[in-house]
């Protein structure tokens, strides 16, 4: 596929000091790995003097295992921007976590259901009962699972997350009664089909992204964003480059000011080469 063309003009020779990355189908391609040519531009950009991060929806204990391929010492961004946290020294620079009484509702919503839900507290994933859903997950993002079968006592605590896991048309019509009936409590979004998630309403990559960069002294228009999902959307928006990939859902594509090649086709590479080292 080839890249489309720049949707703002003059950002092309804009100086951009800051990247935030996703992780899934973005930095690492179908076989999960960061490929070579990938971990050398960002090397690059990052002797060239350039901040670089990563913004997921994955909790911390996965993203740094990303981080430490890459050789990332700058906080990270994860639980889809609910949770900002050093990798030197883990301490938590920003923090939001699920409104009780939404947690709460969500937890009652998905027993009437038949839903399976995830929490996530002081970074660790808890389901109610072992089964193929929680196996699946835990194995996608190298993260044991923690079984609490009292998962209404759990619920009572500070979730970084709640994450459910069915198929992606039943959870459209979930996504859509829990925002009629939740008015605006939480954020509720999609990083995979089959995955909807749920966080605090100022815990998305677009708030945590605009936290991050002004900790660093950098104005948003010095900052790019890559991503390839639902969840991805607000940081695109706030990034002075908003950047999909050639693989990403088409609603991200429409509100991108530019489209790099697919996570196969190493897209990050040459968003990096293109912007940060004008290489190509």
């Amino acid at each position: 596929m080839r890249a489309i063309m720049l949707r703002k003009a003059g950002v092309k020779d804009m100086k951009y000091k800051m990247l935030a990355i996703d992780i899934d189908d973005t930095l690492i391609n179908d076989e999960k790995q960061i490929l070579p040519g990938t971990k050398q531009a960002l090397a690059e950009a990052i002797a060239k003097g350039v901040t670089v991060t990563l913004a997921t929806g994955r909790m911390y204990a996965s993203a740094k295992q990303l981080a430490a391929q890459l050789g990332l010492n700058v906080p990270l961004i994860t639980y889809q921007g609910s949770l900002v946290k050093n990798l030197f020294d883990e301490k938590v620079l920003y923090e939001r976590t699920v409104p009780l009484e939404a947690a709460r509702y969500i937890y009652d919503y998905c027993e009437r259901n038949g839903l399976h839900l995830q929490a996530y507290h002081d970074d660790i994933l808890y389901v109610k009962e072992d089964n193929h859903k929680a196996r699946d997950y835990a194995a996608l993002s190298k993260i044991p699972y923690t079984v609490y079968p009292n998962f209404e006592e759990l619920i009572g605590k500070p979730s970084t997350k709640l994450l459910m896991i069915d198929d992606p048309a039943r959870l459209d019509e979930v996504a859509a009664e829990l925002r009629a009936a939740l008015n605006g409590q939480v954020h509720i979004t999609k990083s995979k089909p089959h995955f909807l998630e749920v966080v605090h309403s100022e815990g998305t990559k677009g708030h945590a992204l605009d936290y991050l960069a002004g900790m660093f002294g950098y104005d948003l228009s010095e900052v790019i964003a890559i991503g390839d999902s639902w969840n991805d959307r607000e940081m695109l928006e706030v990034a002075g480059l908003g950047v999909a990939m050639g693989n990403a859902v088409d609603s991200l594509k429409e509100i991108a000011d530019y489209v790099t090649f697919s996570n196969n086709d190493e897209g990050v590479k040459h968003v990096v080469e293109k912007f940060v080292l004008q290489t190509v």
